[in-house]
């Protein structure tokens, strides 16, 4: 007697859950279109051959070098100085730690320009620091050392939360087995955690690197617009579009290749280390 009810009951809430089922595959199918159809017009515009030319034309080459050299510099940078940052905020408790696990994730949600604005205000020949350093002959604002630092003010979060994350979620245990069998603390970081928390600084690595692949608010803002001195990418897309639309799309093309080649294979690695 209760078989037949509680086979009725599935029934019922299984076809209970289909109006549920339906409105989160809309809501979830429709967001994605919203993400795929415009990336995809991107990437259909114009035929290769018209792209790989657009790709092939010395601007386009020279701002694709810089932006290769100063982001691969801005990451390096960001993981010397980050790194021991996310170990600060992961394992010490103590006074103004939440301030400064704010201050740390401002520039992700702070507008580019704005952190421009205040590196310039900084860094400039008059700025807060700049006026000390304009008496030595240091001249930062409008150099290609002005894109690495605008690069490393605003992907550095991205590294530093993720590793940060990595830190938190690791078993301590590990590093107490390894300080009774008589390891030093540098031993045992470079040894044990390091190699335990590689997924996630992979992850923030590359993220860190796409996001400065990308950067074009701050850098115009700080570093200005000089060919082959500061005009990364971003920037080359940002002034080309105003004038020449299909060596827009082929460098925008060309970004969105590489940040998603980036991306996937962050993913496909980090599955395969976890296995």
């Amino acid at each position: 007697m209760q078989l037949p009810l509680l086979k009725k009951f599935s029934v019922e809430k299984k076809w209970s859950r289909w109006p549920a089922r339906l409105l989160v595959g809309v809501l979830a199918g429709s967001f994605f279109l919203f993400l795929g159809i415009p990336l995809a017009a991107l990437v259909i515009r114009e035929p290769p051959a018209l792209l790989w030319q657009a790709i092939q034309q010395p601007e386009a080459i020279e701002a694709l070098q810089l932006s290769i050299i100063t982001t691969c510099v801005s990451t390096l940078l960001t993981i010397v100085f980050g790194l021991p940052v996310a170990f600060v905020l992961a394992r010490l408790r103590f006074p103004g730690r939440s301030i400064l696990e704010t201050l740390v994730t401002m520039p992700t949600v702070l507008p580019p320009v704005v952190a421009g604005v205040a590196l310039l205000i900084t860094f400039g020949r008059f700025g807060l620091l700049g006026r000390y350093l304009a008496p030595l002959g240091i001249t930062l604002p409008f150099t290609t050392v002005a894109v690495v630092m605008a690069q490393m003010f605003v992907a550095s979060p991205f590294f530093i939360n993720t590793a940060k994350a990595g830190l938190e979620q690791l078993d301590r245990r590990y590093e107490m087995a390894a300080y009774t069998l008589r390891a030093s603390p540098l031993y045992t970081f470079r040894r044990v955690v390091l190699p335990l928390i590689r997924p996630a600084l992979l992850s923030g690595m590359g993220l860190a690197w796409t996001r400065a692949l990308g950067e074009l608010g701050a850098t115009i803002t700080f570093a200005g617009n000089f060919p082959g001195t500061t005009e990364t990418t971003p920037i080359a897309v940002y002034i080309t579009a105003e004038s020449d639309l299909e060596s827009a799309v082929a460098l925008s093309v060309v970004l969105l290749a590489v940040s998603f080649g980036v991306l996937l294979a962050l993913r496909l690695g980090r599955s395969r280390i976890r296995e």
